[in-house]
C-alpha cells in the first residue's frame, strides 16, 4: 500500500491508496481539492485529513459495516470524533471508490479529473459538517460545492440534473 503525506501552511492530507495508481490523480491534485474545499468553506484553522482510495470490495466493505448498504459508493466520510479536551486539527477520513469514480465520470459525461476533483470537495465538506439530507441542507452543500469547483477551473457538476 502506497502512502504521500502531502501539506500546506495549516493543512495536512495523508494519502494512501488500496488500488494501483495508475489512471488515478497525482497525490498533487488530491492535496489541492482538499485545500479548496477548505478555503471554500472558510476553515482558518488547521485542519487534517486522510484520504484513501479504495477499491470495489473495499468500499462495499466499509458501506456495508457502516452504513448498512450493500453496495460500493463513490465517496464515505468518517468525521473525526475526539474526546473532550483532545484538540487536533484531524477532521477525519475519506473512502474514494475508484472504479465508482471511473464509472460515474463516464456515465456522466465528465471529464475523470473533474468527477475526483468533485468527489473530494463533496467528501471534505461533509467532514466539516456539511450536509444533503434535507433539501435546504443539500441547496447550500451544493452551492457550495459548485463556487469551489468554479474556482478550480470545473464547471457545475449539478448542471445536468438541474436541466433535467
Amino acid at each position: 500500500m502506497a502512502r504521500n503525506n502531502a501539506s500546506t501552511d495549516d493543512h495536512i492530507v495523508h494519502l494512501s491508496y488500496g488500488v494501483g495508481r495508475k489512471g488515478l490523480p497525482s497525490a498533487l491534485s488530491f492535496r489541492r481539492w482538499a485545500n479548496a474545499a477548505l478555503a471554500g468553506a472558510k476553515r482558518r484553522r488547521p485542519a487534517e485529513l486522510a484520504i484513501r482510495i479504495v477499491g470495489t470490495r473495499e468500499g462495499r466493505s466499509l458501506n456495508r459495516d457502516y452504513r448498512d448498504k450493500d453496495y460500493a459508493t463513490n465517496v464515505l466520510s468518517f468525521a473525526a470524533e475526539l474526546p473532550p479536551g483532545v484538540n487536533l486539527p484531524l477532521i477525519g477520513d475519506l473512502a474514494i471508490c475508484a472504479p465508482v469514480v471511473a464509472r460515474e465520470a463516464k456515465e456522466q459525461g465528465k471529464l475523470s479529473n473533474h468527477h475526483w476533483a468533485h468527489m473530494t470537495v463533496h467528501g471534505v465538506l461533509h467532514l466539516l459538517g456539511y450536509d444533503h439530507i434535507e433539501d435546504g441542507e443539500a441547496e447550500v452543500m451544493e452551492a457550495l460545492e459548485t463556487r469551489i469547483l468554479a474556482k478550480l477551473g470545473i464547471d457545475d457538476p449539478y448542471a445536468i440534473e438541474r436541466d433535467v
